[in-house]
């Protein structure tokens, strides 16, 4: 089931400034990723590719919790000194 995407800045929120309005609208759709998801499947990829980048992905962010997890514990470390 596909989720809609649902972008909505109104006028009253942005005091009625259009620029701000623009740069809001543009800060909410790339936080919902609605352009990244549209040139993605712009292309067929095969089930495999995408299995492979899937995991690559959840290998990425793996490594990028641990190193965080790291840094925090050297933190903590070098306070009971």
């Amino acid at each position: 089931m596909k989720k809609a995407a649902r972008v909505v800045v109104k006028a009253k929120e942005c005091r009625g400034n259009h620029e701000r309005m623009i740069r809001r609208f543009i800060k909410k759709t790339k936080k919902e990723r609605i352009v990244e998801i549209a040139r993605e499947k712009r292309y067929y990829k095969k089930p495999s590719i995408l299995k492979k980048e899937k995991q690559a992905r959840a290998k990425k962010l793996r490594l990028k919790e641990q190193q965080k997890q790291l840094r925090a514990q050297e933190r903590r470390t070098r306070k009971k000194r």
